[in-house]
């Protein structure tokens, strides 16, 4: 199953874009050269001074194999931002995607927990009515759902055309998180927005 690598970057404001421009022209290729790479994506918020970066993989054992290649460049990256980084890791059940990015893309970025023994449950009402739901809606990209099945953590990541998309869409993903919350017991821990400075990822 796809793999995923995410890194939330908290920074000092003032020295994100450094921290930005060193993932772009030194982490991006060093990492997506690395053998059962799927690319990355990097989403920022410069007023708040945070970025998460996202590397894909096509297994486990190729996300385990990248972490001497990624450790170093992380630690440049976040002493360059001034900042602090924690490091998650998850399985990628749910990837959909109706149109590319492009420059102005805007990213919802929603944190779950539930009962690990619940959240095939979570999967199944994301894959089966959450991302129906999103598809149809105006300005809608991309959806991602990211799992760790162990601690019952889950991600889910909506991508948008622009952040007038995003914003007009709040009121469904209000609706989702309803319908989520109701299937499976989880609990919302967190609704964060970003925007997209690139997403190469891919499910092959």
């Amino acid at each position: 199953m796809l793999q995923a690598r995410l890194n939330l970057i908290t920074a000092d404001p003032l020295h994100l874009g450094d921290s930005v421009k060193f993932i772009e022209a030194d982490v991006r290729p060093a990492v997506e050269n690395e053998p059962g790479n799927l690319g990355m994506s990097l989403y920022t918020n410069p007023e708040l001074g945070m970025a998460v970066l996202t590397s894909f993989w096509v297994s486990r054992d190729a996300l385990r194999r990248s972490e001497e290649v990624a450790r170093p460049r992380r630690r440049e990256a976040i002493k360059r931002a001034a900042g602090t980084v924690s490091v998650e890791r998850y399985r990628v059940p749910v990837f959909e995607r109706k149109a590319p990015p492009r420059t102005g893309t805007a990213l919802r970025l929603t944190r779950m927990d539930v009962e690990p023994s619940r959240v095939e449950d979570v999967v199944e009402v994301y894959g089966d009515t959450v991302v129906p739901w999103f598809a149809d809606a105006e300005g809608f990209c991309s959806s991602v759902l990211l799992v760790d099945r162990t601690t019952g953590h889950l991600i889910s990541e909506t991508m948008w055309r622009t952040p007038g998309a995003l914003a007009a869409s709040r009121s469904l993903a209000a609706a989702v998180r309803v319908e989520t919350v109701t299937a499976s017991d989880c609990v919302i821990r967190a609704v964060e927005e970003y925007g997209v400075v690139f997403d190469s990822s891919r499910k092959a």
